[in-house]
């Protein structure tokens, strides 16, 4: 099938791209993630999945090999449509995904508009042995930066504030040096 398209972008949208390579132009799906890395460039590269359903032929695509892959897997989940993988992709990057899955963070995954508590357990029992081979190139979450970053945010949420509250403060008061415990009672300090 269409693996990727490279040729020049007619139109963007944050929901949808307009590429026309070879004097066709090809209308594709994206993510806001997706977005927000094209840039505006006027030639690019776009890794594709085409889908094909009873009522429409749509192109999805994606920015790198590794959100596609995300895709893929998260549409094999019963539940998971091919829109909602999009949504899903929006709200959270191919990072944020696997890492919420591999530690079991139901609300996270469930923070997506449409997804309840059901098909996110679902979503973490399907995919979290599949989660353990997927590798993204992007942001290292374990990097120790990332990694105090991430123990801080997961030890704000489990004592009840909400996740993107939890983020803005700690982004606004991390440092590169420290521990846990600091960036946590500094955030508080910001909650």
């Amino acid at each position: 099938m269409i693996t990727y398209l490279n040729g020049r972008l007619v139109e963007k949208t944050p929901t949808s791209l307009i590429v026309e390579c070879g004097g066709i132009g090809y209308d594709v799906r994206i993510s806001l993630n997706t977005y927000s890395a094209i840039g505006n460039e006027e030639s690019i590269k776009i890794f594709t999945q085409f889908v094909v359903r009873e009522d429409a032929q749509i192109l999805y695509g994606f920015k790198d090999t590794e959100e596609r892959e995300m895709f893929n897997l998260l549409v094999s989940v019963s539940g998971i449509g091919p829109n909602t993988g999009i949504l899903m992709l929006s709200g959270l990057s191919p990072a944020e995904i696997a890492q919420a899955i591999t530690s079991e963070d139901v609300d996270t995954i469930k923070s997506v508009k449409g997804i309840g508590v059901k098909t996110a357990q679902r979503v973490i029992v399907d995919l979290k042995d599949k989660m353990l081979k997927f590798e993204v190139s992007g942001e290292n979450i374990t990097s120790p930066n990332n990694t105090l970053r991430f123990d801080a945010l997961t030890a704000l949420v489990s004592l009840g504030f909400d996740k993107k509250s939890a983020e803005k403060a700690i982004n606004k008061v991390h440092k590169e040096q420290g521990t846990v415990e600091l960036l946590i009672k500094d955030a508080l300090k910001v909650l």
